[in-house]
């Protein structure tokens, strides 16, 4: 259930509202809107009736939500959410780029590709620290060293970072050296991790698992978004198909899709999506056009050399090319957050 404010609600009338939600045994969270101020209920609330809260001053309506992701649902905020990190806005108007390696191999080749991305027009640097790898005889990443490499290179461009925390008892440390936390696909129903990163209120991007639905994607944000943390960037990175062609298969319906039953900002990562170097550029405009708000792209001075995932890794030329290319895309889809042709309540 969701209780939507009167406009004119005032602050004692949302501190009563939230001292009765109390009193039944749940817990509110207060979502603030553009144009509405909602709180959203969570705890078993079976028997409880909308006229409850109905009849309180400052409630406009109460509305049960039938979606089992309360918070992150568009029942719960109607306005797309942004993200701000630093000066980059996250879900809005703009396709975001989250480029660099998939792992940072040194303190020279961070920074290499920290300048190359930047100039080729990333929004955010990326670079994997602690490397989850299929195999355990793969590289596994430098560590809190790989962080270090990471957060000097984009302090030097002046980029915000993004790298991937794979344990529980690493969150705190990753949260000292990079802007956003990413969750990995093959974490996207660690529940103990997912619960400790909303505990941070540092932004957090979330991949969807390799074989999970839109559903189970959607209540791993609302683990996240159950600790108080809103800020979480959803990511359609492909998932495990009978196809053997591609590394995975990009989802670009749900993509689509999520932009409906969501609010929260939605990347694809047309790298992992595909795992061919040749494929990202129109993977990645195949996502923007379906309504992706960003991309997140593995960018690499010499993917050829690359410790991890090379084939699917960029040059700092071809990534260049590409932000050409997806640019003239979003000039046609993202006009304006409100026209796009997937929102089923534009006008």
């Amino acid at each position: 259930m969701i209780i939507v404010l009167q406009k004119g609600a005032t602050e004692k009338q949302l501190q009563d509202i939230v001292d009765r939600i109390k009193g039944y045994g749940l817990e509110p969270h207060v979502i603030v809107g553009v144009a509405r101020t909602v709180i959203g209920l969570v705890g078993d609330k079976r028997g409880l009736e909308p006229r409850v809260f109905e009849s309180m001053p400052g409630v406009e309506k109460a509305v049960p939500i039938m979606a089992p992701y309360k918070l992150a649902s568009r029942d719960a905020k109607a306005e797309d959410t942004l993200i701000q990190v630093r000066d980059v806005v996250i879900g809005g108007s703009e396709p975001v780029y989250m480029a660099g390696p998939c792992a940072v191999e040194s303190r020279e080749q961070i920074l290499e590709t920290a300048y190359a991305v930047k100039e080729a027009g990333a929004s955010i640097l990326r670079g994997g620290a602690f490397k989850p790898r299929t195999s355990p005889y793969s590289f596994q990443g430098l560590g809190e060293t790989g962080l270090q490499y990471l957060a000097e290179a984009g302090e030097a461009v002046d980029l915000p970072t993004i790298s991937e925390v794979v344990n529980p008892s690493d969150v705190e440390l990753v949260s000292q050296y990079v802007d956003i936390l990413q969750i990995g696909a093959r974490n996207m129903q660690n529940f103990a991790l997912l619960r400790r990163v909303g505990q941070t209120r540092k932004p957090v991007l979330l991949k969807r698992g390799l074989s999970a639905t839109i559903e189970e994607w959607l209540m791993a944000a609302e683990y996240i978004m159950s600790e108080g943390n809103y800020q979480v960037i959803l990511c359609e990175r492909g998932i495990r198909t009978f196809e053997t062609a591609t590394r995975n298969t990009l989802d670009v319906g749900a993509i689509a899709l999520v932009r409906q039953l969501s609010h929260l900002p939605v990347v694809a990562d047309p790298s992992h999506a595909t795992g061919r170097r040749d494929l990202v550029v129109p993977a990645g405009c195949a996502a923007v056009a379906a309504g992706a708000q960003g991309l997140m792209v593995e960018v690499h001075p010499n993917p050829d050399a690359a410790l991890s995932d090379g084939a699917q890794s960029l040059t700092p030329k071809q990534f260049r090319e590409m932000v050409g290319a997806v640019a003239q895309i979003a000039r046609s889809v993202m006009p304006e957050p409100a026209k796009y042709w997937w929102n089923k309540n534009a006008v």
